[in-house]
């Protein structure tokens, strides 16, 4: 496929994407498309035991790497003005997984055309449910990607313009907790509370204390986060309730952190509780861990992204999560962020990704999977990638 062709195909299927948004674990029109137009590039569908999600393969017998895209979207009524916008009302691809999916689309068809060629082969996963998260959980409980030696991914980014890519080694992304905590004690009339044990007033002296967490336990250069997001006790005026429950979330971009935040929580909704004569029940739920770019792999992306004709940049860091940290928790990954214009933030109504991006990223993830493959496989004419 020319130029041209591929320029075309790859902006008409990401408006069609963009336009048919569905939420994670619903990506079933979404999962169809995909398996047609991989299909009708006569690329190799592979079996992937979910309701939704795809797998395919392109090249031959050798290392293994993996290209992964996430398909869900969000449930957000979209506000961008787009032509292509949104028709599921409530749905949009606010968070650039229509973008993300089109591009690997393009890196397969590239791929594809060197099939022959490639020094092993290339794994594509459209992943679904990011957003819940967990989708990359289900993904590796298949087995569909036992023994590969690399994988990468893009990110749409909204703070780099299209061109640029934004790619460090280490964590990049945060681990992602929450936590609901629920304050029991003695309810009574509000005319007598020492008659009974105030879980507001407790509650109130943990939400204050909570915010030492951070400022008073962590290195105050490193980059952490726990915040109360609800509240919820009582339900009339004149009676002190028997519970309060709190939930929350906590950030942190180190597993050390993260233990650290876990244990000192617990500890100080234990000890505000004691003190008060109440007692703490904390149901913490773990999600993603950090999203950490192996250092080796990274600085063979970054040269991939030089020759490709990338400006290169430090990525730009968030305390939000992202699942494909569960990828790299198995064998090393690349998570990249690629500039797709100067737009409201992801997961905003008014979000866009420059279809202008799409080429360049498709470019680039099919580099990477050659390129890795090469070096997996020490072939020094595919090294360099593409």
């Amino acid at each position: 496929m020319d130029e041209g062709a591929l320029k075309s195909f790859l902006e008409e299927t990401f408006a069609w994407l963009h336009s048919h948004p569905e939420l994670s674990y619903e990506e079933h029109e979404t999962t169809a498309k995909l398996k047609e137009l991989l299909t009708d590039k006569h690329i190799t569908l592979l079996g992937l035991p979910l309701a939704t999600g795809a797998a395919a393969e392109i090249g031959r017998s050798g290392p293994l790497v993996a290209l992964r895209a996430d398909i869900d979207g969000l449930p957000i009524t979209e506000a961008s003005g787009l032509p292509y916008a949104s028709q599921n009302r409530g749905r949009m691809h606010a968070c650039g997984h229509d973008f993300h999916a089109a591009a690997l689309l393009g890196a397969a068809i590239l791929l594809k055309e060197h099939e022959a060629d490639l020094p092993g082969r290339v794994r594509l996963i459209f992943q679904p449910a990011e957003e819940n998260p967990g989708g990359a959980r289900k993904v590796l409980e298949t087995g569909i990607l036992k023994g590969a030696g690399a994988i990468f991914a893009l990110h749409t980014s909204p703070l780099l313009p299209v061109g640029t890519l934004g790619l460090s080694p280490g964590p990049v992304m945060a681990a992602v907790d929450r936590f609901v905590i629920r304050f029991r004690g003695q309810g009574c009339h509000a005319a007598h509370p020492d008659r009974g044990v105030d879980v507001i007033t407790l509650a109130a002296h943990f939400i204050s204390a909570l915010q030492t967490l951070v400022s008073r336990n962590c290195d105050p250069f490193a980059a952490n986060l726990v915040s109360i997001t609800r509240v919820s006790a009582g339900n009339t005026w004149n009676v002190l309730p028997e519970t309060a429950e709190l939930e929350g979330t906590a950030r942190s971009m180190t597993k050390e952190d993260r233990r650290l935040i876990r244990d000192r929580l617990h500890a100080l909704a234990q000890g505000e509780a004691a003190a008060f004569g109440g007692e703490a029940l904390i149901d913490w739920q773990a999600g993603p861990p950090p999203t950490t770019n192996d250092a080796g792999w990274t600085d063979f992306a970054l040269a991939v992204a030089r020759r490709q004709g990338f400006a290169l940049q430090d990525a730009p860091k968030s305390l939000a999560g992202e699942d494909f940290a569960y990828y790299q928790e198995q064998f090393p990954g690349v998570f990249a962020s690629i500039g797709t214009g100067l737009s409201a933030p992801n997961h905003s109504p008014e979000f866009i990704a420059d279809p202008a991006a799409l080429l360049p990223g498709a470019r680039l993830l099919a580099a990477l999977a050659a390129g890795a493959l090469g070096k997996l496989a020490g072939d020094s004419v595919y090294t360099a990638g593409l």
